[in-house]
């Protein structure tokens, strides 16, 4: 169900929208293989109509279901968008779609929600990755002191096939 308002009742006065809006209705499911959005997005926007165009501003707020880019552990990060505008033209090329006096917030709040996303998530800044990733390699100390570069090829040259 998309979140539409109707351009009439901005005749009078500003409008105000608060609530939740369901998490599939963004369709933002499969964009990252790490992040996840299972929850409603919290929604306290205004609405102003002005000469040539609209104004929405607001706040936005979700959380997001992750898994670590290191470690793969799953954590959840809440995400806030207190200053978040929005010019919607209602004249010109760029004019936005009005069907029945009604317009679609949707794109555009899809849209910044997921720039809101993060592009690499960690569980902690901290994060070292895996526990068992570090135990197999050697250290570069080890190479320094015999010279020798490892090389994937000479593992695959051990075998016999």
């Amino acid at each position: 169900m998309p979140l539409t308002f109707n351009l009439r009742h901005l005749e009078k006065k500003d409008l105000q929208l608060q609530g939740e809006w369901p998490a599939e209705d963004l369709d933002v499911e499969g964009v990252d293989e790490l992040v996840r959005m299972n929850e409603p997005v919290r929604y306290d926007i205004t609405i102003e109509r002005l000469k040539q165009s609209v104004l929405v501003r607001g706040r936005l707020r979700f959380v997001l279901n992750c898994h670590c880019a290191r470690c793969l552990q799953p954590f959840r990060r809440a995400v806030e968008i207190r200053d978040w505008t929005c010019t919607l033209l209602l004249e010109g090329e760029e004019r936005v779609a009005v069907e029945n006096d009604c317009v679609d917030l949707t794109p555009y709040l899809r849209e910044d929600i997921l720039l809101a996303f993060p592009q690499h998530p960690l569980c902690k800044t901290e994060c070292s990755g895996l526990p068992f990733a570090s135990q197999n390699h050697p250290k570069a100390s080890e190479f320094k002191a015999s010279g020798a570069v490892p090389s994937a090829w000479d593992e695959l040259n051990k075998l016999k096939l």
